[in-house]
């Protein structure tokens, strides 16, 4: 595999641990949190915006962008990061996950349809019929021209029975094993390849975790991705479970992405046992609907205390939002659904999560990583 992408392990507290990824696009420095632009825009935030609260990496859907604007649109731009205007590391998911979760008839019936060719689906947008397969998300991903790559995976519900979570552990190794031998094969598109990572399926059965992470260890990856931790429906024992079986299986020197996970305390759990890398929707969606995180814990805007408060959403907060903006005067835009609104909920979400994570990259530095962790739940938690 030769990419421009390279991971240094610099400190460890505990198992907690921090580290440097280097990248055609910049350096990112981890542990870190990334933002979802899932069709090429972080929602309702701007680029200027997003560098401006700290995000150093932004998530593409491989999915979205495949059926809007399509790929010809993206490559005859030069790529992901020309079309959109974006100059630091992007990375890009598989799109499995929303193959299986957007792709549903009437009554909740799914259009999927799963073979060892790939995967069959439905267009959640308009029904047209399309085929990803393990070379096809790969050529899709170079189109794209991201940073780090995921490969395509069976994420089974969080309900499968464990008879079809070993289906979609052995399935998913056998679509990488092709992923990876075309992958070998590509040449860079925008000046740089893409760095591929492994994704580790299982659900909470620690020998199912154990057959996928041991057939998946014999390819030459950038990295390992924990997967099936947030799908609709786990729990917070679930997720943990999934973890505990899978983290001390995985090597020191490559970083660690559980994928779909950005609640506040499930970050910090996540960090203590010795994750890298995350990404959720919840700080953008959550705003958009008048759900601001605070070090008290999340704070619905629409609620009536809140018409005449002209406190900050969060007093500890450095964000715009905080600095300018009354939760009286949000409560206001939200109720109202003026747009603004939301970008300004949305704006304080992101930078409260950036920030717990740049402090938990700080706290690790200095050894006392616990004891952040302790102070700030015991804030968030009362």
């Amino acid at each position: 595999m030769v990419t421009d992408f390279k991971f240094k392990l610099e400190r460890t507290d505990g198992f907690a641990r921090s580290g440097r990824i280097t990248t055609a696009h910049g350096v990112i420095e981890t542990p870190v949190f990334m933002p979802v632009g899932t069709a090429g825009t972080v929602k309702g935030v701007s680029n200027t915006e997003l560098v401006a609260l700290g995000a150093q990496i932004i998530l593409g859907n491989t999915y979205h962008l495949y059926l809007r604007p399509e790929m010809d649109v993206i490559q005859a731009a030069g790529g992901l990061h020309k079309f959109m205007g974006w100059t630091s590391p992007i990375l890009t998911d598989s799109g499995g996950y929303q193959v299986f979760s957007l792709s549903q008839g009437r009554e909740g019936k799914s259009l999927v349809k799963i073979t060892n060719k790939g995967v069959e689906f439905s267009s959640y947008k308009d029904g047209s019929k399309h085929l990803f397969t393990p070379e096809k998300v790969v050529d899709i991903q170079f189109s794209i021209g991201s940073d780090i790559m995921m490969p395509l995976d069976w994420c089974p519900s969080a309900e499968a029975s464990d008879a079809e979570v070993e289906k979609a552990v052995d399935m998913t190794t056998s679509w990488f094993e092709r992923a990876h031998k075309y992958y070998e094969s590509k040449k860079p598109l925008f000046g740089h390849k893409p760095a591929l990572f492994a994704i580790v399926q299982g659900g909470t059965v620690p020998e199912l975790r154990k057959r996928s992470y041991l057939a998946l260890s014999g390819f030459d990856v950038a990295g390992f991705a924990i997967g099936g931790v947030a799908n609709a429906g786990e729990s917070k024992d679930k997720q943990q479970a999934a973890l505990d079986a899978t983290l001390p299986l995985l090597p020191a020197d490559k970083p660690r992405y559980l994928m779909g996970v950005g609640e506040p305390e499930d970050l910090l759990y996540g960090i203590e046992a010795g994750i890298d890398m995350f990404d959720c929707v919840s700080p953008t969606r959550l705003g958009r609907h008048g759900v601001a995180y605070t070090r008290e814990g999340k704070l619905n805007i629409r609620n009536s205390e809140f018409r005449t408060d002209f406190t900050p959403l969060d007093a500890t907060c450095d964000c715009y939002t905080c600095k300018h903006h009354s939760r009286a005067y949000l409560a206001h835009l939200i109720r109202e659904n003026e747009l603004l609104g939301g970008r300004l909920m949305s704006l304080h979400n992101l930078r409260f999560l950036v920030r717990l994570v740049d402090d938990a990259r700080k706290a690790i530095a200095g050894g006392n990583f616990k004891e952040y962790k302790s102070d700030f739940l015991a804030d968030y938690q009362k």
